[in-house]
């Protein structure tokens, strides 16, 4: 790299039972309720997509450390209205990390993406990132995806609507 350093090794590897005291730790966290949420309502989603046969949940290491969560499940499994944009076969993409090392984020969603069109027949990758958080909505476009609008989210309130197409 230009600055002399190494690339970070960020990986994703399938969450655990075990990783149930870790994500409730990190869900007390200000700087994490942030990106995910209130507690109770984020509890509740890692919860649905740990019971769902086909979501894919996370947990994102640096060097091998833990240091968050990402899932990515069927949009339509989601509660509540869709915008237009998210066509059926849509996957959404989320993710949340605690505080780590500069260029972290912008892996995440591409690794998340490319797991689930890998996976998947996912015509496409979605993502509602609150408008106050424009690190994460950056790492996003990193990723390739592409903003589409702005959805007001029950949970997060304003957020931006970012999709990503299928390659190819």
């Amino acid at each position: 790299m230009a600055d002399g350093h190494a690339p970070l090794a960020i990986r994703l590897r399938p969450a655990t039972g075990e990783d149930g005291f870790l994500l409730r730790r990190w869900l007390r966290d200000p700087a994490t309720q942030a990106c995910s949420g209130n507690r109770a309502s984020a509890e509740a989603e890692i919860t649905l997509a740990r019971m769902s046969e086909t979501a894919l949940t996370r947990i994102v290491t640096c060097e091998a450390r833990p240091i968050g969560y990402a899932q990515a499940m069927e949009a339509a499994v989601r509660a509540g209205a869709q915008p237009p944009e998210v066509l059926p076969g849509t996957w959404e993409t989320q993710f949340w990390i605690t505080p780590s090392r500069p260029g972290v984020l912008g892996a995440i969603p591409a690794l998340l993406a490319a797991e689930v069109f890998a996976t998947t027949l996912a015509i496409a990758c979605s993502g509602l990132i609150s408008i106050r958080q424009e690190m994460m909505v950056r790492a996003y476009e990193r990723a390739g995806f592409r903003w589409r609008r702005l959805w007001h989210d029950p949970l997060f309130g304003p957020a931006w609507l970012m999709l990503k197409e299928r390659p190819g």
